[in-house]
């Protein structure tokens, strides 16, 4: 009997430690609810969509909800194939629920995230029975940086992560449990879990619960309980997945060649051909970045659980963390969100060994981890007030979003230098600092990033008369892609652009939506004739400004940035 579960060791225990565990108890989960509501889901309206990848989630989930087409993805009405259903289904109900608008397409991603903090409170109580230890590891991985980053985010890694957790919350759930019943009931939600995962993201959702559970069950000598049980995951997978495998591939007889081989093979494989190429250990410094503001206690957390490999649950957890990140260092391509299923595993370790300094009085880490948190903020604090004396990259009019981004600094400062002076009793204050950050920052921004990277704002200033036209052009995607949510309207014509299009367009049936340099004059004019044509331009190089002195010269003209509108009224017969 582990000493976490030892009945004569809680009695033992002084009384008032025994009336904090049950104030914990009272008070963990209305507080991690409380901070989800007041961190996460209030500021999903305080800032626009960011550039790429938010403005194609919410345009591809919003034309489903226009076209009513929920089997194959389209982007501004061009086939895409890079991604499964299951994503943009959640983003569209999101959309459809709360409305077109920026915490609809958001809510997705939030509540992915909140239910997977709720997992990792679950299986914490699971593991260690133990009411301080689940409240610390749900606050540590509801504030790693890059878990809260993402929650407010409208992209599939959060709702990909989430059902990797539950898949393999159920495996340790199936295997920890000692009824029939309850195996069955885990190995049947682990095949709910991977067939949900597949039709978000594709085949990694398969393979890494077995890639984790196989030499798990071996090194318990459980594989025959891995025989019994496993097809009753696989049979639930099959049911939950195969009706839309099968719809879209009637639909689509392409999508699953295109998937497999674009999503899949490029994007593990070596070479030139190899999407998102990077050097094999991209993740390990991006570890310690993504599992701020308590990245200091990462080093003693691997080490403590190196000691202890060969406790069951520890070796799970250890096996949970470092399969999925040796199988991402190993592939060729690579991007920072990956590595997101690997750090509740890290949340649930890191949380066990803080507790336990907690119990020791031992404050050392907790100390140094406020102190370099204390020391990066200061720093970032002297580099702002520097670029912004010497570069004034916040105009006069911004002095709001300059005073939120100090806010934010100081706030992390003060947040950080608790930790530091009582680290016993307010050892969390670095959750608020990030909670402070994933709040205010987004919203900080100067304009020139807003303008940048947030085209649907200024897009949403002339929304009444873009509107109003009868054609759209852009010669970006994510300025169409804006637009295209903006307006409700997929029929948005490219202009001298594909990108991650060039499979959609290459459908002859697209010509169309092909604008090329020597086309566009005869565009506009057969545009013009129909009706009036709204077009949005990116500026950003010498290219683009003479794709600019292609257009006509007598429509309205705005700027804001490198972001260029244009309204052309209707040529007179």
């Amino acid at each position: 009997m582990t000493s976490e579960n030892n009945p004569l060791r809680h009695a033992a225990r002084p009384l008032h430690l025994v009336d904090q565990r049950s104030m914990v108890e009272r008070l963990a989960v209305p507080g991690l609810v409380l901070a989800f509501v007041l961190f996460y889901l209030l500021p999903l309206m305080t800032h626009g969509l960011w550039i790429p990848d938010e403005t194609r989630y919410g345009q591809v989930s919003q034309e489903m909800l226009l076209s009513g087409n929920w089997v194959a993805p389209h982007f501004m009405g061009i086939r895409y194939f890079e991604k499964p259903i299951a994503g943009y289904w959640m983003i569209a109900i999101g959309q459809a629920i709360f409305g077109e608008n920026l915490f609809g397409v958001r809510i997705a991603s939030a509540l992915s995230t909140g239910a997977s903090i709720w997992l990792t409170y679950l299986i914490a109580r699971r593991l260690w029975n133990n009411p301080r230890i689940s409240a610390a590891a749900a606050l540590l991985y509801m504030s790693f940086g890059l878990i809260a980053g993402q929650a407010g985010y409208a992209n599939l890694d959060p709702q990909f992560t989430l059902w990797v957790n539950l898949s393999l919350v159920a495996v340790w759930f199936a295997i920890d449990s000692h009824t029939p019943r309850a195996r069955l009931s885990g190995w049947a939600l682990l095949g709910a879990a991977c067939g949900m995962g597949l039709m978000t993201k594709g085949f990694l959702a398969l393979l890494l619960p077995v890639l984790i559970a196989l030499p798990y069950m071996i090194w318990q000598r459980r594989f025959g309980e891995l025989l019994r049980y496993g097809p009753v995951a696989v049979l639930v997978a099959a049911a939950v997945s195969l009706p839309w495998v099968l719809a879209v591939h009637y639909r689509e007889p392409d999508f699953w060649r295109f998937f497999f081989w674009h999503e899949h093979i490029r994007r593990f494989a070596a070479g030139d051909d190899a999407q998102h190429a990077r050097p094999w250990w991209f993740y390990l410094p991006l570890l310690l970045a993504s599992t701020l503001p308590w990245a200091v206690l990462l080093p003693s957390t691997l080490i403590r659980a190196w000691r202890e490999k060969r406790e069951p649950k520890t070796a799970f957890l250890a096996l949970w963390f470092l399969l999925p990140l040796v199988f991402f260092s190993v592939s060729s391509g690579k991007l920072p969100t990956y590595i997101m299923p690997c750090l509740l595993p890290i949340a649930l370790l890191m949380a066990h060994t803080l507790v336990n300094w907690l119990e020791r009085a031992d404050t050392r880490i907790l100390r140094l981890n406020g102190a370099i948190n204390t020391l990066l903020a200061s720093a970032a604090l002297v580099g702002l007030l520097y670029v912004q004396a010497s570069r004034e990259i916040y105009e006069n009019t911004e002095m709001f979003s300059l005073s939120l981004a100090y806010i934010v600094l100081v706030g992390w400062i003060i947040a950080n230098a608790l930790q530091i002076l009582r680290p016993l009793k307010l050892w969390a204050m670095p959750a608020l600092g990030i909670g402070l950050l994933i709040a205010l920052l987004p919203a900080a921004m100067p304009a020139r990033i807003v303008n940048s990277k947030m085209p649907d704002q200024f897009i949403a200033e002339h929304q009444q008369a873009l509107s109003e036209t009868r054609s759209l052009l852009s010669n970006d995607l994510g300025a169409a892609s804006a637009l295209s949510w903006r307006l409700g309207r997929p029929q948005v014509d490219l202009f001298n652009t594909i990108g991650e299009l060039k499979y959609g367009l290459d459908d002859p049936a697209m010509a169309s939506r092909k604008v090329g340099l020597d086309d566009v004059g005869q565009w506009m004019t057969e545009a013009r004739k129909k009706g009036s044509v709204g077009v949005v331009m990116r500026v950003n190089s010498v290219q683009e400004a003479q794709e600019i002195e292609l257009l006509p010269v007598d429509g309205k003209h705005y700027r804001k940035g490198n972001l260029e509108i244009f309204i052309f009224a209707q040529s007179q017969p």
